[in-house]
Parts: structure tokens; C-alpha cells; sequence
């Protein structure tokens, strides 16, 4: 007795040529190249989603580098002076204070400026 797979063999090309719909040229229509694509596009999308976080973080560095040139100080200055205080306050909420609340940046700052020149 023979077997039969034409149906589940036609389900699975229909499977990967669906999800390479939007695909460039030929990589949407041949079943090969489309298979071989979708595989790829799950590495892509799992480094993208790790190169996500380095994107927000070189954001928000830019952004308090900003906001602290502003008040006269670096930003590496800023990040060291506000360890030595013993300020534990992450680089998203700085970045978040910097760009929509400006006093309270500037407390930051101060505190900064008189831990470094403390230390100094």
C-alpha cells in the first residue's frame, strides 16, 4: 500500500509562501527560497529585538547628554558624580526627567556637582 501526502506537502508550501507574502521578487512565490527566507526572518527578528534595547539606551544617553551640557556638566561627569552620591537612578528615567521636567534635572545635577567636588 502506497502512501499518500500530497495534501499535507501542499499544506506546508501554502503554509510558507503565506508567510513570505510581502516578500522582494522571487523569495514570495518559489517555495524553496520562501522557506529558506522565513527561517532567516526569525533570526532577524530575534537580533532586532535584542538591538531594540542598545537602541533605546544609546537614545537615552544622547538625551541626558543633552540635558546636562545644558546645565553646564558632561554627561560621564553627571553619571559619576550622581554613583558617588549614591543616587541609583536608571539612564530611561533620567532620559524621562531630562526631556519633560528640567528642575528636576537640575537637582540631579547639583547633586552631582557636589559629590564630584567633594570627592575632588
Amino acid at each position: 500500500m502506497r502512501i499518500k501526502r500530497a495534501v499535507m506537502s501542499k499544506s506546508k508550501r501554502k503554509k510558507f509562501l503565506k508567510a513570505a507574502k510581502g516578500y522582494r521578487g522571487a523569495l514570495s512565490r518559489r517555495v524553496r527560497l520562501a522557506k529558506e527566507m522565513y527561517f532567516h526572518s526569525g533570526v532577524y527578528s530575534y537580533v532586532g529585538r535584542k538591538d531594540k534595547k542598545g537602541q533605546y539606551r544609546r537614545m537615552w544617553i544622547i538625551r541626558i547628554n543633552a540635558a546636562a551640557r545644558m546645565s553646564g556638566m558632561k554627561y560621564g561627569e553627571l553619571i559619576h558624580g550622581l554613583k558617588l552620591a549614591g543616587v541609583s537612578i536608571n539612564r530611561k528615567m533620567l532620559s524621562e526627567i531630562a526631556a519633560t521636567d528640567l528642575n528636576t534635572f537640575k537637582e540631579y545635577v547639583d547633586i552631582a556637582k557636589a559629590s564630584l567636588s567633594k570627592a575632588s
